[in-house]
């Protein structure tokens, strides 16, 4: 793989944060409302959504040089709705491409309460469609209810499992077996979305060409429990193998022992 990296993260394990945030410790205040049933705050996000849909082409397709790879496994999907795991690898990218993804439908990417501390962006996210993780049981109600609602809507949830963004890391780091909880729950099919850094003709920064793959669906022949692995395993495993497509290492990770 040819190096040109720019800046060095050093990191003690693999849920290490290396990008730091005005406000990482925010969380969900009280009062907090997943799904909108005010008429004007509906129509108001769904106008910061599609201006939010062109920055995503914008930034997506001409900074960061996005392409897809196998994007019409998507069509797949069925009656409702999908859920598709990405790696975790650039700050605001991430918070953009599944609207790019998704177009025509609506995007609504699982987030983490910190990302409500970041300046204006934070305060934009719910009405961009991002489902913000609870804190406490009788939010878990709230946020499941607005996630059945999107599914039901024949939308797509999109999951970075690794949780902590490493800019233009090019490995697939371990992920929690939770996180496929909600496939399993839902009994619906899941995709990987594997992004991968690859040289570029003009620009010294590599293109970023992202791969789709599946479905995957729960096993019904297992336990929960099992059925979540295996959907872990399978979903791993295909990133795995995509992400040696990227040939380009743009930043360095370096372990530090504790």
């Amino acid at each position: 793989m040819t190096k040109r990296a720019s800046k060095v993260f050093t990191y003690h394990d693999f849920d290490d944060d290396v990008v730091f945030t005005k406000n990482q410790n925010a969380t969900i205040p009280e009062g907090y409302i997943w799904l909108h049933q005010n008429w004007f705050y509906r129509v108001t996000a769904t106008v910061v959504y599609w201006v939010a849909v062109v920055v995503s082409f914008v930034y997506c397709r001409l900074y960061l040089r996005t392409s897809f790879r196998n994007k019409r496994c998507l069509r797949t999907q069925g009656k409702r709705g999908a859920f598709i795991y990405a790696n975790h690898t650039q700050p605001l990218g991430d918070a953009l491409l599944p609207m790019l993804v998704a177009v025509p439908r609506r995007a609504y990417p699982i987030a983490e309460p910190a990302n409500l501390g970041i300046p204006i962006v934070g305060r934009l996210l719910t009405m961009g469609g991002a489902l913000i993780l609870p804190a406490k049981l009788s939010q878990m109600i709230q946020f499941q209810r607005a996630m059945n609602a999107r599914l039901d809507q024949h939308q797509r949830v999109f999951i970075y499992p690794e949780a902590h963004v490493w800019p233009y890391y090019t490995k697939i780091r371990p992920f929690p077996v939770g996180a496929f909880h909600y496939p399993v729950a839902a009994d619906l099919p899941s995709y990987s979305m594997t992004i991968t850094y690859q040289k570029g003709r003009l620009l010294s920064r590599p293109k970023q060409v992202v791969y789709f793959d599946g479905p995957f669906m729960p096993d019904k022949s297992l336990p929960r429990k099992q059925r979540q692995q295996k959907l872990h395993d399978q979903i791993h495993a295909q990133m795995v193998t995509r992400s040696h497509q990227s040939n380009v290492s743009f930043m360095t990770y370096q372990h530090q022992s504790h």
